[in-house]
C-alpha cells in the first residue's frame, strides 16, 4: 500500500510537471550556457555601444573624471609678440570661451559635453556660428556624434588619399533636413587615437571586451543580491523530461527558491529529484581579482589613476601627489593640446593668427600644491629673477601692486635693472653708504700695513 501511495505521488508529480514515462538523467555541465544563466549571468544582456557603456560604473567614473577635469580649467586668450606673451581678456573669443559659448550652456557644461563625446566616440563636433558682418564667432554649438557624417571630396580621383586639393566637409542630420557644413565652420576634436588624422577611434569600441566583462560582473552581483543570496545548484532527475517539462520545472522551482521574499525558506522537491548546490564563492571563482583587473584595464585606457577611482590600496600621500601630476602630463596635456590647436586655428581671423593670438588652458588648478609649497616656489622664482611679484600675485588671483612688475634678484630684493649700482662710484643712498664703507675698510688695511712696515 505504501509503495502504491508513493507511485501515485510520483504520477501526480509527473502530471504536474508534464513529464512522460521515459527516464533519463538531466545534468548541466559547468561549461553549459545554461549554467551561466542559472548563476545570473546574461551573456548577451550587456550593451556597451555608445551611451550604453555609461551603465558600467568604471566607464562612467572615468569619463566623469576626464570631463570634469577639462571643464574646470580656465581657458584664456593670449597674444605673443616681440615683447613677450600677454593676456587678451577683452577679446570676443575670450568672452565666448570663458562665460557662455552659447545662450543655453555655461562654459563648464559645454566642455563636459564635448569631452564626454570625445571619450565615448573618439570624436566631438562643435558647430561655429559666425557673425555674417564681422566674420567673428558668436556662438559654439555641440552636435551629437551620431548625427554627423564626414565626407572627403578628392578631385584627383585617387581613393583614400588626401591632397591639398581635397575638400573636407560634414553632413549634419537635423531630422527634417541634411545640412552640409564646411570644415571651417566645424570644430572637430579627435580624442585618443586616429589612424588617418581625420576620424578618431572610439575608446569604447576598442575596450568592448573589457567593458562587457565588467558589465556582466556587475549584473551577476546585482542578481546575486536581488535573488536573496540563494545558493545555486544543479537538479538531477532520473527520468524523461520533455522541453516543456524542463521549462515548467525551472519556472516553478525558481519561483519557490529565488527572490528576497524566499530567502532562508525551504523549497520542496518532488520525489525523484535531487538538488546539488554549487558552492562556488566569489573568491573561489577569482571573481574579485578578475573584476579588479578589468577596472585597471579600463582606467588605464582612459588615463585615469587608480586613486582617482577611490582605490587607495597602494596609495600614499607622496605617490598620490605624483600621480596627480602624471595625470596632467600623461592624460590631460595631450587632450588639452588638441583642443587648443583646433580652437586657435578656427576661432581667430587670419590676421589675428598672424598677430600671434592663441588659446591656452590654465592647468595651474590641477598642479596647485599646498599653500606652503606654493609660496616657497614663488619666493625662489622671484629671488632668482624668473618671476615678478605681480606674476606670482596673479597666480594667486590677487591684484597687482605698484612696482611689482620689475624683476628682482638676490636676498636684498634689488631690482634687476639696479644690480651693481651699489658698487659704482658716485652712487647715492644705500649705494653711497656701501661704497664709503668699502673705502673705509681699505684705508684701515692700508694704515695697518704701513704701521707694520
Amino acid at each position: 500500500m505504501e509503495g502504491g501511495e508513493n507511485l501515485g505521488i510520483r504520477d501526480m508529480a509527473r502530471r504536474w510537471l508534464g513529464i512522460d514515462e521515459k527516464r533519463e538523467t538531466l545534468e548541466l555541465n559547468k561549461d553549459d550556457r545554461r549554467l551561466a544563466e542559472i548563476l545570473g549571468i546574461d551573456l548577451d544582456g550587456v550593451n556597451v555601444k555608445g551611451k550604453g557603456a555609461l551603465k558600467v560604473d568604471t566607464v562612467y567614473a572615468c569619463i566623469r573624471i576626464r570631463s570634469e577635469s577639462v571643464a574646470k580649467l580656465p581657458l584664456k586668450v593670449y597674444q605673443e609678440d616681440d615683447f613677450g606673451v600677454r593676456k587678451q581678456s577683452s577679446h570676443n573669443v575670450a568672452q565666448l570661451l570663458r562665460l557662455r559659448p552659447n545662450p543655453f550652456m555655461s562654459a563648464y557644461d559645454f566642455w563636459k559635453v564635448t569631452e564626454t563625446q570625445n571619450c565615448l566616440y573618439g570624436n566631438a563636433f562643435v558647430n561655429i556660428e559666425f557673425d555674417r558682418r564681422t566674420g567673428k564667432p558668436i556662438a559654439l554649438w555641440p552636435i551629437d556624434f551620431n548625427k554627423v557624417k564626414i565626407y572627403v571630396d578628392d578631385d584627383t580621383g585617387m581613393s583614400n588619399v588626401m591632397q591639398s586639393r581635397s575638400k573636407l566637409w560634414y553632413v549634419v542630420d537635423l531630422g527634417y533636413e541634411q545640412r552640409k557644413v564646411s570644415a571651417d565652420e566645424m570644430l572637430h576634436f579627435r580624442g585618443g587615437l586616429t589612424l588617418n588624422g581625420i576620424v578618431g577611434l572610439s575608446p569604447i569600441d576598442q575596450l568592448r571586451a573589457s567593458i562587457e566583462n565588467q558589465g556582466q560582473a556587475n549584473e551577476f552581483v546585482n542578481k546575486f543580491f536581488k535573488q536573496g543570496l540563494q545558493v545555486k545548484g544543479l537538479v538531477q532527475y532520473v527520468g524523461d523530461l520533455s522541453e516543456e517539462a524542463k521549462r515548467t520545472f525551472r519556472e516553478k522551482f525558481e519561483s519557490m527558491s529565488s527572490g528576497l521574499n524566499n530567502a532562508h525558506r525551504i523549497a520542496l522537491m518532488p520525489i525523484g529529484y535531487k538538488f546539488e548546490p554549487i558552492a562556488i564563492t566569489l573568491e573561489d571563482a577569482q571573481f574579485i581579482e578578475n573584476a579588479q583587473l578589468t577596472i585597471r584595464q579600463i582606467a588605464a585606457a582612459f588615463g585615469i589613476k587608480m586613486h582617482q577611482l577611490n582605490d587607495l590600496s597602494r596609495a600614499t600621500y607622496n605617490n598620490t601627489t605624483e600621480q596627480q601630476k602624471e595625470f596632467y602630463t600623461d592624460t590631460l596635456q595631450p587632450i588639452l593640446t588638441g583642443y587648443e590647436q583646433e580652437l586657435t586655428y578656427k576661432l581667430f581671423l587670419d590676421e589675428e593668427i598672424a598677430d600671434g593670438f592663441f588659446i591656452r588652458f590654465n592647468a595651474d588648478a590641477i598642479l596647485r600644491a599646498d599653500l606652503k609649497s606654493r609660496y616657497e616656489a614663488y619666493k625662489t622664482a622671484i629671488q632668482s629673477g624668473f618671476m615678478t611679484p605681480n606674476e606670482a600675485r596673479e597666480l594667486e588671483e590677487r591684484p597687482p601692486k605698484p612696482g611689482g612688475d620689475d624683476l628682482i634678484v638676490n636676498g636684498n630684493m634689488v631690482k634687476l635693472i639696479e644690480v651693481g649700482a651699489a658698487y659704482r662710484k658716485g652712487g647715492d643712498g644705500a649705494g653711497q653708504g656701501e661704497e664709503n664703507a668699502g673705502e673705509g675698510d681699505s684705508d684701515v688695511a692700508g694704515d695697518a700695513g704701513n704701521s707694520g712696515g
